[in-house]
């Protein structure tokens, strides 16, 4: 499908962008991005976010219960009759999540080529997912740069990136016709970056990395 361009005000009503993300982080669990009431920050479509350090080890029930170990029940006494078996209709699984390709480990400053560190993480995080999912009902791809350079180039740069992503994506057995791609430009910062424009340009450009990134949202059924 055709890269959106769109306003900012218009991207922000289509992604539901009252979502904060905060670089403070829950402890001990540096797999998600936390907002400063150390809630777990959610996308337009409601999906955790997740950082490049997450494992299935670090999942959390709230956005990845099929990852988190159950608790054992614990037995009744032998002496107790067993309880009659509540009957509940089961939940239908869903195959929701989100992933964000951050920084310079995958895509130099100013350049839209998805290097070997970033083809890992969509191999890792993304297609490896997909196989859980009975089907994908939207695969969006956002992407974004810093603050570095005009509205109209990095406009065309955070399209680039995602149409990077894209062709990778579809090269590997992603659904074609499921996947929409986006271009953010430098209209949404990550909250809680900040950096001083008098910084020498190497030390600015180090400072607003976490800006340059690519965001890949999955919604679909499980299997």
């Amino acid at each position: 499908m055709k890269t959106a361009r769109l306003s900012k005000t218009t991207l922000f009503a289509l992604l539901g962008l009252a979502t904060s993300i905060a670089a403070a982080q829950a402890p001990n669990n540096d797999g998600y991005l936390f907002d400063t009431r150390g809630v777990v920050a959610r996308s337009g479509f409601g999906l955790c976010w997740k950082t490049t350090r997450w494992t299935p080890a670090m999942a959390i029930a709230e956005c990845d219960p099929d990852l988190v170990k159950k608790a054992e029940p614990t037995p009744a006494p032998a002496h107790a009759p067993a309880p009659a078996p509540a009957a509940a209709p089961a939940k239908p699984k869903a195959c929701n999540f989100s992933y964000a390709l951050q920084s310079d480990a995958t895509f130099a400053f100013g350049k839209a080529d998805l290097n070997a560190a970033g083809r890992e993480q969509l191999d890792k995080n993304v297609l490896a997912r997909l196989d859980s999912c009975a089907s994908v009902k939207l695969l969006m791809i956002t992407g974004h740069t810093d603050r570095i350079g005009s509205h109209q180039a990095n406009q065309k740069l955070s399209e680039k990136r995602a149409e990077a992503v894209k062709a990778y994506l579809t090269g590997k057995g992603a659904r074609a016709e499921a996947v929409e791609t986006m271009g953010a430009g430098k209209t949404q910062p990550v909250p809680g970056v900040k950096c001083d424009d008098k910084l020498p340009r190497k030390q600015l450009i180090e400072c607003l990395a976490p800006n340059r990134r690519v965001v890949v949202e999955v919604v679909g059924p499980g299997k």
